[in-house]
């Protein structure tokens, strides 16, 4: 899952709570079983998102652990739980169970001794190339896999509707397919005919292109930036910027009223791994619109995955790996896609009739199971992301944002880009 800040809503398929992160201390060095099973002890989960852990969820656990009570922590934005995991990674202050971005893990692999290994025995569960970016040079599984982020695009069905755009989804996924052009050209059909909003921002738009590119912004055999040499990552600059000057709601993802866009009609379409249906849901809960097309501009693409980390000073280790191998296991992770739309990573999971059956609701009775291992089975790019893709790509996301609100040009804003990417490393 790659999100900020999430909020809002107590509707228990995806409310965020707006809350500072909470991180209960682990003593440093100990690492042991906390005096046995019968020990009661607290284990804290800290991420910053809905990784579909809802109450419920927990109080299994606690069931099977009753010495065991689990408290999960959110942090407000996956920048705040960023800066506080590497800042305190290896001394105090740090949960028994970490949650990480995949985009951390270039940075994370350089502190990997720091960090508690995935038993050999669970190696297996997951998708090679989800293990294989979190794997480190002497071999050490450091993640506990959860979810990946194929995208389809979720779409109101009512605006497409009044429109007089193709509404039922196999018809909106006939109208999407192709490449990036095709995706903006319905765009500008639907600004045309109602004057407003296609989607929501350029820089969630930017997210689902750049991700469709082999290697953005470092060199995969020397990890050298070449972010502002690249020229697919000029065009897509350019071609966002373009279409956001007519189609975009300038509405930047995670704001309150982002979220408020998600009800009231600001957007009609959004970019959708299966993440994001928890953020529909949760912060539009009375709207009966949206519904998901199984397509995705220019074939297939993944935005985002987790991983749950244990750091190795912490208080209660082989308690802490318990949890994350419970919580990682393909039942959890069907539960969790269901609580929250986060597309399990497990292979026993993905080919589980549960998954493959699943609806939603809320989406139009959406075969939402069916869609994402579809969309799952079309992403054919697993991009390089090097130790400076987080800033670069930071960076990359506040100079759209400096052109939709008005502080820059296109050309200003990019100029800019390039003299911050050339101060990075």
């Amino acid at each position: 899952m790659n999100a900020r800040a999430f909020r809002r809503s107590a509707v228990a398929l995806a409310a965020f709570s707006a809350s500072a992160i909470v991180l209960a201390g682990c003593a440093s060095g100990s690492g042991d079983d906390a005096g046995g099973s019968d020990e009661q002890i607290t284990l804290t989960v800290a991420t910053f998102n809905d990784f579909g852990y809802t109450k419920d969820l927990l109080a299994e656990y606690t069931k099977e652990h009753p010495n065991v009570k689990v408290v999960q922590n959110k942090a407000a934005t996956s920048n705040d739980a960023r800066a506080n995991y590497f800042q305190k990674l290896g001394k105090k202050g740090l949960a028994d169970v970490e949650a990480i971005e995949v985009d951390w893990l270039p940075e994370v692999m350089k502190y990997s001794d720091l960090l508690a290994p995935v038993p050999d025995d669970l190696k297996d569960r997951w998708l090679d190339w989800k293990t294989s970016s979190a794997t480190d040079a002497d071999g050490n599984l450091i993640g506990y896999g959860t979810d990946i982020g194929p995208e389809a695009v979720c779409y109101r069905q009512d605006l497409f509707e009044a429109a007089g755009l193709p509404s039922e989804p196999a018809d909106v996924a006939a109208a999407i397919d192709g490449d990036w052009a095709t995706y903006f050209a319905l765009g500008d059909q639907y600004t045309a005919a109602t004057g407003e909003a296609f989607f929501d921002s350029a820089g969630s738009t930017y997210q689902g292109m750049i991700n469709q590119v082999e290697a953005a912004y470092e060199d995969p055999k020397t990890g050298d930036i070449t972010a502002t040499d690249n020229q697919d990552v000029k065009d897509i600059y350019d071609q966002v910027l373009a279409a956001s000057a007519t189609q975009s709601a300038h509405l930047g993802q995670w704001s309150d009223d982002w979220y408020a866009g998600m009800s009231n009609g600001a957007f009609a379409t959004l970019l959708c791994p299966g993440w994001m249906l928890g953020q529909i849901t949760g912060n539009a809960p009375d709207t009966t619109g949206w519904n998901i097309a199984n397509v995705f501009p220019n074939g297939g693409g993944n935005w985002g995955g987790s991983f749950l980390t244990v750091p190795a000073n912490g208080a209660h280790v082989k308690e802490a790996q318990e949890l994350a191998d419970w919580l990682t296991a393909p039942e959890q992770q069907i539960k969790a896609f269901e609580n929250a739309g986060t597309f399990p990573s497990q292979v026993e999971a993905l080919e589980s009739d549960t998954l493959l059956s699943s609806t939603n609701e809320y989406f139009n009775n959406a075969p939402v199971g069916q869609i994402f291992t579809d969309r799952a089975n079309a992403v054919t790019v697993s991009p390089f992301k090097g130790q400076f893709y987080f800033q670069i790509n930071d960076a990359m996301q506040k100079a759209l944002t400096r052109v939709e609100d008005g502080t820059q040009d296109a050309k200003t804003s990019w100029d800019q880009w390039v003299s911050e990417v050339g101060a990075i490393g």
